[in-house]
């Protein structure tokens, strides 16, 4: 019988009593036995100053960005947050559930430059580079105006070096957008799920796109073999990148201000509860690292993933990470939510999220797609169907049992539930309306069983 890092299925099962119904393509919810408090959590390899140190590159920074991109404000590559009362309503109502608290929405699906959340991971590491080789080639100090990487001589000089990445869709488009606007040449090696009119849109940025039969691993492992036998090449690794992970959790520090100027308060008895969709696990881990080197243990982050593809929860349920594949489980890993369709977890990030996440929720493709027209219908927004995953959120908690068990029933009166979305801004029409009608058809009263 064949082994999974050294243990067959029956025996994995043994021990993972929800292993059956994940493998059964079932929705679950799993509460993270690692989960720690924070002054319990080992020391990781990034902290809390690095927040920080690179939150000043972006400011670095926000000069060029406020002049390339006319989306930006001042320069900040960032996303309102939003009430979500008529959803929240519509949500009780359709699924006859009531919940307390708060519900809000951090709109990353509207962020500038690529309108999806990949702009913050993606952006920051391409900047984080050419920051690297101008500051190594004597072009700027870090005391300069950033608007000089607009020149010509600076879009010359970056056209010698290749930028790759392997990609399921949004990640592709942020490299790929920042990259040509500083002048790199850009690859893109794409799996078989990704969306065409995000390899369309790619192609017009001046991007070479890739296309594989295969899924993200493939992409990214046959991306990353051929960027590295350039010796100008540089591999944005969604697997593996230090650089990717914090520019997502700067996020943290942008949202403190958002609550603070709303007045809401995050503390031991108004406690924050953060839904992230998840696919190979940056970007809703560099968000939640920092959320709780921010809030501390009064933020509570739970995450999000396809039925067909929970690979960060089973890399963190079996505690052998980016060592195990949903596939490896009997998993397909096919999902209409492109974003999410990943079947082997970040090795950086899941080794960090162990620690940090209070909880895992799977959710089927017809879910994410009724999510997404209660949203529209109730708030006039659109997102992608990956990114409408975190909006039940309060309402898997509420069914789960992780409430009882950390003490958390009486809080909830006081607590603030925030879906961060993720993508969706720059889908083309059609595809939105296609979205939308899928979903309103799935809309049938849900019934108790």
């Amino acid at each position: 019988m064949e082994k999974i890092a050294g243990k067959t299925v029956s025996e994995w099962g043994e021990s993972l009593p929800l292993l059956d119904k994940v493998m059964r393509c079932e929705p679950v919810f799993w509460i993270n036995t690692s989960a720690r408090e924070m002054d319990k959590v080992p020391e990781f390899a990034v902290t809390k100053d690095d927040i920080y140190e690179a939150e000043q590159l972006w400011k670095r920074f926000a000069p060029f960005l406020k002049k390339a991109f006319a989306g930006t404000k001042d320069g900040a590559i960032e996303s309102p947050v939003r009430s979500l009362k008529e959803m929240k309503k519509d949500l009780s109502t359709y699924y006859n559930q009531p919940f307390e608290g708060e519900f809000y929405l951090k709109c990353d699906h509207d962020l500038p430059i690529s309108g999806s959340i990949k702009a913050r991971g993606g952006v920051f590491e391409v900047l984080s580079y050419a920051e690297k080789l101008a500051l190594e080639n004597n072009m700027i100090s870090k005391e300069d105006n950033y608007e000089v990487f607009l020149d010509s001589s600076f879009k010359q000089f970056f056209s010698q070096y290749t930028i790759g990445v392997g990609s399921t869709g949004n990640l592709a488009l942020s490299i790929g957008t920042i990259s040509a606007k500083l002048g790199f040449t850009v690859e893109v090696h794409m799996s078989a799920d990704a969306k065409q009119w995000k390899k369309d849109l790619l192609r017009q940025k001046g991007a070479k796109v890739f296309e594989y039969k295969g899924d993200f691993s493939e992409a990214i492992t046959q991306g990353r073999s051929i960027t590295m036998d350039d010796p100008l090449g540089y591999f944005v690794d969604d697997e593996d990148s230090k650089a990717l992970f914090l520019g997502y959790s700067v996020a943290a520090l942008e949202l403190k201000r958002q609550l603070d100027e709303e007045g809401i308060t995050v503390d031991k008895d108004h406690p924050l509860f953060v839904y992230l969709p998840c696919g190979v696990g940056g970007s809703p881990g560099g968000i939640t690292f920092g959320l709780k080197e921010v809030f501390g243990d009064h933020v509570h982050c739970l995450f999000v993933e396809p039925t067909h593809s929970p690979s960060v929860m089973l890399g963190v349920m079996t505690g052998e990470h980016e060592k195990v594949s949903v596939q490896d489980f009997g998993l397909d890993n096919l999902t209409e939510a492109d974003g999410l369709a990943v079947g082997r977890p970040s090795r950086f990030a899941t080794e960090i999220s162990q620690y940090l996440v209070s909880g895992f929720y799977t959710m089927e493709d017809d879910e994410m797609y009724r999510l997404l027209a209660l949203l529209a219908d109730s708030e006039n927004v659109y997102v992608e169907p990956s990114a409408a995953s975190g909006l039940s959120g309060p309402l898997r908690l509420q069914e789960s049992g992780i409430l009882e068990e950390n003490g958390w029933e009486d809080k909830m009166g006081r607590a603030v539930h925030l879906t961060w979305s993720t993508g969706g801004s720059l889908v083309p029409e059609q595809d939105r309306k296609k979205f939308y009608q899928k979903g309103k058809s799935l809309l049938t009263p849900v019934t108790e069983s």
